[in-house]
């Protein structure tokens, strides 16, 4: 199997502009229509669209490492880090408020530029007095390569480039990301 690092074009990808050009039209016109809805709605209104919206992007998020978070708790986080009032305000566990606040940094200061320290602090909220993640650091190779598997075979999805690589792939990312 090869995998898409393998490539002998990586990370130097062409697309055909002609097919990507109709799709974002299309996106950039429905968010224009949502964002239109979206001005007709009160202020108390608008914050509860922004809260919901909020509570569910960071409990997909989660849900793709396989983290299952508990709405409520999610959307007290947020709520409060917000400044909104939301009724019912809960305890929630560090996990949830490193996610919430990963999240928020990410999406409040999209403009700002993605380096290594802010995703070292990024990795630092997500696993915070954690063990069993390497925090603020590129990963290792001291386990064997990173994968992602599944089932009792143990079957192999994909194997990411060797650590070695991490750094040097990253500033490249970093570089291309900054672009704007």
């Amino acid at each position: 199997m090869t995998y898409i690092h393998e490539l002998p074009d990586w990370p130097h990808f062409t697309w055909d502009s002609s097919i990507l050009t109709q799709l974002l039209s299309d996106v950039r016109l429905r968010q224009g229509r949502l964002l239109g809805q979206v001005e007709t709605l009160g202020f108390s209104q608008r914050q509860e669209a922004e809260l919901q919206a909020r509570t569910e992007e960071v409990i997909k998020t989660s849900e793709i490492e396989g983290e299952i978070l508990k709405p409520d708790q999610v959307r007290s986080s947020i709520a409060r880090k917000l400044g909104i009032d939301a009724a019912a305000v809960l305890l929630t566990d560090r996990s949830v408020e490193g996610v919430v606040e990963m999240t928020l940094e990410a999406t409040q200061n999209y403009t700002q530029p993605l380096t290594k320290e802010r995703l070292f602090m990024w990795h630092r909220k997500l696993f915070p007095g954690t063990d069993r993640t390497r925090t603020g650091a590129w990963r290792d190779d001291s386990r064997g390569p990173m994968q992602v598997v599944s089932g009792r075979q143990r079957q192999i999805h994909f194997e990411a480039p060797p650590a070695s690589r991490v750094d040097g792939e990253m500033e490249s990312f970093f570089t291309s990301a900054n672009r704007r």
